[in-house]
């Protein structure tokens, strides 16, 4: 498990480098540039802003540059917000972004982990075909429909929570539950068919047949097995929530991640989107890497060798 957990950590320096390259040359082949406005600058202006950014020297060296500053963890400041270093807008921004995905991956847990298992207990009853037919439906509506349907009932019709504002507590019940809604819906379904498929298992019928209680087969033996496929969603699940949703952020006017991504883009910013992809694409990693390192502790067949 040592080698393997250290095969994979030596692999998430170059793969983020493949995909800061990959982000690099994509910006590049876009038409354009972030100093671009209505109005032609004159050709001096627009010499010394070249020069000062380096964009005057030619293509191999300009990628040399940018590489090794991301090797240092260094992306310079926002060419879009002068003084701001990308680091600090990340760490600025990033909270917020963390808080509200937390939150709404536990609340979806609890929910789906919840309708998931009761739904395999007791297969074909009305709760199953209920709580999975709640699931379908909140697969089929996205964030951008659930936002404002959450925001025009709970808060312009009842009054009961802000519409937007984290500064109180309240203000994060709304984004949380629409963030929660199609993740919590993935969970209930997922555990439902691992749950299904474990309790059918030898296994599940061997500890059965010694004697043991309902309960201790749930917990003990069945609940591990059929949390696999959950384990499977949630390392990429987590680490997009992490990121923050634009559509999300935008709604509830959340200053997190995603709204300066997509700001970063807008804008052409070119050191605070490649900041953003690297931190994004090694958060992927190290939790696809701790997914991977859950399996051998849920079921005890999986060895890495």
């Amino acid at each position: 498990m040592l080698s393997f957990i250290i095969r994979r950590l030596l692999l998430i320096i170059p793969m983020a480098l493949i995909v800061i390259t990959l982000t690099w040359g994509l910006i590049r082949l876009a038409p354009g540039n972030f100093y671009d406005n209505e109005k032609n600058l004159p050709k001096a202006v627009v010499d010394n802003i070249k020069e000062k950014y380096g964009l005057n020297k030619p293509w191999y060296q300009q990628y040399g540059i940018m590489l090794w500053n991301t090797i240092r963890g260094d992306f310079g400041d926002s060419v879009k917000n002068p003084g701001r270093s990308v680091n600090e807008m990340i760490r600025t921004h990033f909270p917020y972004s963390a808080t509200v995905g937390i939150l709404a991956y536990i609340l979806a847990l609890i929910i789906g982990l919840l309708a998931g298992t009761t739904a395999a207990l007791k297969q074909n009853s009305a709760f199953d075909y209920g709580s999975m037919s709640l699931a379908m439906l909140g697969l089929s509506v996205p964030n951008f429909v659930l936002g404002p349907i959450l925001v025009l009932i709970f808060a312009l019709w009842l009054f009961w929570l802000p519409t937007s504002r984290l500064e109180f507590t309240s203000g994060y019940i709304l984004p949380v539950i629409t963030l929660a809604g199609i993740y919590a819906a993935y969970i209930a379904r997922l555990t439902r068919a691992g749950m299904l498929e474990v309790l059918r298992s030898d296994y599940i019928r061997t500890a059965r047949a010694k004697g043991l209680d309902e309960k201790t087969v749930l917990l003990k033996h069945a609940l591990r097995g059929g949390l696999i496929p959950v384990i499977s969603f949630t390392g990429p699940a987590l680490a997009a929530l992490l990121a923050g949703t634009v559509v999300v952020e935008k709604v509830f006017a959340i200053p997190g991640l995603g709204n300066i991504f997509i700001q970063a883009i807008f804008n052409r910013d070119e050191p605070l989107i490649l900041g953003i992809v690297a931190f994004l694409s090694i958060l992927v990693m190290i939790f696809n890497l701790l997914v991977d390192i859950s399996y051998a502790f849920l079921d005890p067949r999986i060895r890495y060798e």
